[in-house]
């Protein structure tokens, strides 16, 4: 079972093929990013797994940036909004039969993000509304440890609405991007061979079409910078005070879904992102309300459905893009970032503080005891743990079996861990209500 069994490499399809080019993750230190008004910038602390996330949120931090950072735009209580931009852009859409429509522009570049120590990887995620026929597309670069800057890697294009109902785009991933100094796998920018980068800087493009009146609004983005080692097992960690603690997140099977909607990628195995994104929606009661829902074809769980089709990104054909699925749960007072953990005693500050955990893992059957299946890529829920401080998962593809009652389940902890900690670098989604307090452990505060 995967999220992703075909299509363009996914982080978690091609994380062990990637440990060749990652690099050692000998780089020490924090981050910090100078400007950056909220300083919201944490590196979490390790011998040897180097994390660093970087939250730019809010017009303090919107109203910095680069020298000449903004044009065209200008932060808003609301968040960063086009303001007279005078470029323009000519787009052919190439999952519109190559349609061209011209945009106006306006620009934002972060300030330098200096981490005190040299990435390999990085995955940005963002909060936005993009009314009408408006977008948004995010970028990053970065200067690699001879010098080199790199030019602008595409992370997403991205709106909120399908075009079939009236969205600017089809959202998606940009591929065949690539030097011999980085690439971009999907949503993530690694690094190849021994090339290390730092110096980055994160540039959002807002557009809306030519003469128009409408704006986006970016309200957060988000990068997790990681140096990671290529240890192929970690020791499990002390259970801590999420011990005994468990949510109410509702439980949904994503194999319920099979054969559904094959335009966004056949529903049943394909759809563990969207599952799981659905779930956590319903736990803080913000999910699509029942007018959103009216197009979807009368089934179990709708919501699903729903959040397939808007987070199925074009050009991996799948509905596994990590930020297209925290993009989309940033609505209705919500908002979500993708970042990555060290281990479950991490994750355990986050339930204790309210917060359920997507999880992206990756296993064999026999290494995980009580799933019932083996992955190369699959996300799931956690909501808390039992009093021995073992995962308590919704776990959406339970023993392969389309019935609610069996997506929850408890998982050993140290083969959970393992499952997910060296396979997908401790990818996480991370999805709360707005102006909520964030534990440091997440490293967005």
């Amino acid at each position: 079972m995967s999220d992703r069994s075909r299509h363009l490499p996914h982080p978690d399809d091609v994380r062990l093929s990637r440990r060749a080019f990652l690099g050692s993750g000998l780089a020490l230190g924090g981050a910090l990013v100078t400007g950056a008004a909220s300083r919201a910038v944490a590196d979490v602390a390790s011998s040897s797994r180097r994390i660093a996330l970087v939250r730019f949120s809010g017009p303090a931090a919107f109203a910095r940036g680069a020298r000449g950072a903004r044009d065209g735009v200008r932060p808003a209580a609301a968040g960063l909004v086009l303001h007279r931009p005078t470029a323009t852009r000519v787009y052919a859409d190439p999952f519109a039969g190559g349609a061209s429509a011209t945009y106006d522009v306006g620009t934002w570049v972060s300030p330098v993000i200096r981490n005190t120590f040299r990435l390999t990887e990085l995955i940005a995620s963002w909060n936005a509304d993009t009314p009408q026929r408006s977008w948004i597309e995010v970028e990053v670069r970065g200067t690699a440890e001879n010098g080199t800057r790199t030019g602008w890697f595409v992370l997403g294009r991205w709106c909120r609405t399908h075009p079939d109902q009236g969205g600017a785009i089809f959202r998606t991933s940009v591929d065949d991007q690539g030097t011999d100094i980085a690439t971009v796998w999907t949503d993530t920018l690694a690094t190849r061979g021994t090339h290390t980068l730092n110096d980055l800087q994160l540039r959002v493009r807002l557009m809306r079409p030519h003469g128009g009146q409408e704006t986006p609004v970016l309200r957060q983005v988000t990068a997790v910078c990681t140096a990671l080692p290529s240890d192929a097992t970690v020791p499990t960690s002390v259970p801590g005070p999420g011990a005994g603690r468990v949510l109410a997140v509702p439980p949904y099977s994503q194999e319920l879904h099979k054969g559904q909607y094959p335009q966004w990628d056949n529903g049943g195995e394909a759809w563990c992102s969207p599952t799981s994104t659905a779930m956590v929606l319903d736990y803080w009661r913000r999910g699509p309300s029942a007018a959103e829902l009216s197009w979807v074809t009368p089934m179990k769980d709708p919501q699903v459905a729903y959040a397939a089709r808007n987070t199925f990104d074009n050009a991996y054909d799948g509905c596994g893009n990590w930020p297209f699925n925290t993009a989309y749960a940033a609505r209705n007072g919500l908002r979500g970032f993708v970042t990555r953990l060290r281990s479950l005693r991490e994750a355990e500050d986050l339930i204790v503080a309210g917060i359920p955990v997507i999880t992206s893992v990756s296993f064999k059957a026999a290494e995980l005891d009580g799933a019932g299946y083996s992955t190369n890529g699959h996300l799931m829920v956690l909501r808390g743990f039992d009093r021995a401080g073992n995962p308590i998962m919704n776990d959406p593809a339970s023993h392969l079996i389309a019935d609610n009652a069996q997506v929850p389940v408890t998982y050993n902890r140290g083969q959970f861990e393992n499952a997910w900690v060296p396979h997908s670098g401790g990818t996480v989604y991370v999805i709360h209500p707005e102006g909520m307090a964030i534990p440091k452990s997440t490293g967005a505060w």
